[in-house]
């Protein structure tokens, strides 16, 4: 380990949540450190957003409303008034007046803006660039950053552990090119992003391991909802090459791809392997309902039927969502006979248990976007509200962590005593964690499933920490920060008795009553 650096404030993460973050600390004066493990764009969660922006134009108790309704009144109203009351003034300050990103417009004036809608909205009120939103807004946020004074960015670097000391947090053990160094800091801010990697499909860049809530959790920090995983119902299938256990992600072409929301808010319509449009038995509002209602819909259909596509022919798809199109044909889909979609892990609406300032119940330790629990999603989030969340408490975060003293304390030891591990040994683990993840606390779960599934998961915890304990390397605390929170969302899941939004239960049982095979180790 190499000798200290030291910062003011220390942001974990590069998407819109950590950038936030970043601007509001340097606002207030002080010297930010970004250590981000991407070293791309496209390694934060925030590029590949599609569907927009939400706002609340000038009816904020609909949009309230709205929030609430999706998460099943589960929703902090406290926070989501926050979230609310903060929209246009955040979107004005940063996203038009800051950076300048191009929204699109009617073709009139400007500020003519072209609000699309999207499931379980009531209004148009969403901001978007075509069907990429995410990386319109985050690219000119990086620049921006990279070329302030006060903002040091640190691609390709990993937060591995949490230098704390009675309930306080004075920093991070940071590793970059196999070097680790302890970065000591006033606060340190965790916008480290969700959970992807946990599942084998998955909208999520890869390298979203859950670091950011396994840290503050083997901390001590509040960690809470955690069975609330939002699986998104319409990512195109049509070439997964990316498998369970090689999700390198070199190139985009090689998985499935999200299809925004928006499509469907335009007037798309899903349709079961036999043809027939389904939604509308489902839920009054067919495919604008939320969510959970939605993903669950597409796999009934696709277990009964066998597929379930997109059909686009409603609308202008080629001339609305040029993105897309291309997208479409870089994976070889023809769209103009539908899209075949499924249900993929999408956002986690849970996390580190933070107020309406992103602080969590350590001292000096923050936690914004979506490794965060803000209360605002509850059991489960409405559309294009994660940037918008990510972006208000990322501000106030980065402006109520600024001003306050470094302190160096003895940092944790990272022992390195033992040969390195096997060629495959993160990766065949990655591969048993992921397949145990989807069969058992996936988008239905069953209670004595979720048992199976604890049971297995702690075993590989405690795998992965005998060898921690002697070795130190990226990608074995990637899989120790994978266990840990993939057995939290287990346990939170196994103690919550109520279906709810995104946590839903079914009773399964087989004719004889034996139960379901634990997934083998190999597997």
């Amino acid at each position: 380990m190499t000798d200290h650096n030291e910062t003011d404030v220390l942001v974990v993460g590069s998407g819109i949540a950590g950038l936030a973050s970043a601007l509001a600390a340097a606002r207030g004066g002080a010297d930010v450190t970004v250590a981000t493990k991407a070293t791309r764009p496209e390694g934060a969660s925030s590029w590949w957003a599609q569907g927009g922006i939400a706002i609340a134009r000038d009816d904020p108790e609909q949009f309230k409303a709205d929030i609430l309704a999706a998460s099943s009144d589960t929703a902090d109203p406290d926070a989501v008034d926050v979230l609310v009351e903060n929209a246009n003034e955040a979107v004005e300050d940063v996203l038009l007046e800051t950076l300048d990103v191009e929204f699109d417009t009617n073709g009139g004036t400007e500020d003519d803006f072209d609000f699309g809608r999207e499931a379980a909205h009531s209004s148009n009120r969403i901001l978007h660039v075509d069907a990429s939103t995410g990386k319109h807004i985050h690219i000119p946020f990086l620049n921006y950053l990279a070329d302030h004074d006060d903002v040091t960015i640190r691609d390709g670097t990993a937060a591995l552990e949490l230098i704390r000391h009675e309930g306080r947090v004075h920093g991070a053990v940071l590793e970059s090119d196999g070097d680790f160094e302890p970065t000591y800091a006033g606060a340190v801010v965790l916008a480290t992003g969700g959970i992807g990697d946990l599942y084998p499909r998955t909208t999520n860049p890869t390298g979203s391991t859950g670091d950011g809530i396994a840290m503050a959790a083997l901390a001590g920090a509040d960690v809470t909802d955690m069975e609330y995983v939002q699986f998104h119902p319409t990512v195109c299938v049509a070439s997964e090459a990316r498998s369970a256990s090689d999700r390198s992600g070199e190139a985009a072409e090689e998985g499935p791809f999200l299809v925004s929301e928006a499509v469907r808010g335009e007037g798309a319509v899903l349709r079961n392997g036999d043809g027939e449009r389904f939604m509308p038995d489902y839920h009054e509002d067919a495919e604008l309902a939320p969510r959970d209602v939605v993903a669950r819909a597409v796999k009934t259909e696709r277990d009964a039927t066998g597929e379930v596509t997109l059909d686009v022919s409603p609308l202008d798809f080629a001339g609305e969502f040029p993105d897309l199109v291309e997208k479409c044909e870089d994976h070889g889909v023809d769209w103009t006979d539908g899209i075949p979609v499924a249900p993929a892990e999408h956002f986690l609406c849970g996390g580190i248990d933070v107020d309406d300032r992103g602080r969590t119940t350590l001292d000096r330790l923050y936690a914004v976007g979506e490794c965060a629990r803000t209360g605002v999603h509850g059991a489960n989030r409405l559309a294009s509200t994660s940037l918008l969340e990510g972006l208000v408490w990322g501000l106030r975060a980065g402006d109520d962590a600024a001003g306050r003293e470094v302190e160096v304390i003895e940092a944790p030891e990272l022992l390195e005593r033992d040969p390195e591990l096997p060629e495959r040994f993160a990766e065949e683990k990655f591969h048993r964690l992921r397949r145990v993840m989807d069969e058992y606390v996936g988008l239905e779960r069953d209670p004595d499933d979720l048992g199976r599934a604890m049971a297995v998961l702690r075993r590989l915890k405690g795998e992965v920490d005998a060898y921690t304990r002697t070795r130190t390397s990226r990608s074995l605390y990637e899989l120790r920060a994978a266990s840990v929170t993939s057995l939290l969302i287990a346990r939170q899941a196994a103690e919550n008795e109520e279906s709810v939004g995104c946590h839903h239960l079914v009773e399964e049982a087989s004719a004889d009553g034996d139960q379901a095979p634990e997934p083998r180790a190999d597997d």
